[in-house]
């Protein structure tokens, strides 16, 4: 098990104005490295990827169906990232169809949806069924006050660390979670992400412009918090975890400091830990 933190990223993470959790492993499961991983964030938008993994494990049970139809009524709308808070209300989708727009836009909207299919108290018992113990679901996304929990009224809020998403993660890989036709659309839908600005950021990309290696990940933004969680398959393929908070740069966007930061930290881990070449050595291009 690694002990210390090797230099360049060391020198990396202490660029950072806040605090900057990592974790690292094999596809297999063995620990690569770690800093900080048992430090809690605010979740944001990563507490998702439970929620994928608990509702294809529902749909497993037979509890649902991927084409089962949710209706999103006027007043689910909800703000932040997504596209349903611009659409017509009585809109009707598939399970499939929200499990779908949660992850690759990191829809709000589909999210309270998929919640509401599986209740808050079932999610929370998957988490701690699975070990994630400081992992927890509080309440819903972006909701008025009047749409809080008791938690959330309490001032909790959604949260996890980067051992518990790694864990996670590192499950769904080698098939540990559900069987592998649900296993397979699990990790197609995060291979869709549209946001890959930390972990996929700096992955050479081919002479179409299509990243070398397949990259299956989920980021989440908070003001001051920046996370992205995934699986990687370079050569040695990983499952990682960056989270952060404290962040200085209030810009939602890939030039935000803090994630071009994190996104050196995660080239660095690539290449150290995945033998991916690195696309500054003139050899390969990188995705952004």
């Amino acid at each position: 098990m690694p002990t210390t933190i090797p230099k360049t990223i060391h020198a990396l993470l202490s660029q950072h104005p806040g605090k900057v959790a990592i974790r690292v492993e094999s596809l297999e499961g063995q620990l690569l490295l770690s800093e900080s991983d048992t430090h809690v964030f605010p979740s944001a938008s990563i507490i998702k990827v439970p929620l994928l993994v608990r509702a294809l494990q529902r749909v497993e049970r037979g509890d649902f169906q991927l084409h089962d139809r949710i209706i999103m009524r006027s007043e689910e709308r909800v703000t932040g990232s997504g596209i349903l808070r611009d659409l017509d209300g009585d809109l009707q989708l598939t399970l499939r169809d929200a499990l779908t727009l949660m992850i690759i836009v990191s829809d709000n909207t589909a999210t309270n949806l998929v919640i509401e299919q599986l209740s808050i108290d079932d999610v929370n018992a998957f988490l701690a069924d699975e070990g994630m113990h400081d992992t927890a679901l509080i309440g819903l996304l972006q909701v008025t006050p009047n749409r809080f929990t008791a938690r959330q009224r309490a001032g909790e809020r959604n949260r996890t660390t980067a051992r518990d998403m790694t864990t996670l993660l590192g499950k769904l890989a080698r098939g540990e979670l559900l069987k592998p036709e649900l296993t397979k659309i699990a990790l197609d839908i995060l291979a869709r992400q549209h946001y890959k600005d930390i972990l996929g950021r700096h992955v050479p990309t081919d002479e179409h412009g299509e990243a070398v290696y397949r990259v299956a990940s989920k980021t989440g933004s908070l003001p001051g918090v920046r996370h992205d969680v995934g699986i990687v398959w370079t050569p040695e393929p990983l499952v990682l975890a960056v989270l952060s908070e404290g962040g200085h740069d209030p810009l939602y966007h890939p030039d935000n400091h803090e994630v071009q930061l994190l996104a050196r930290v995660a080239r660095a881990l690539l290449t150290e830990h995945g033998r991916m070449p690195d696309p500054r050595d003139g050899k390969a291009r990188s995705a952004g």
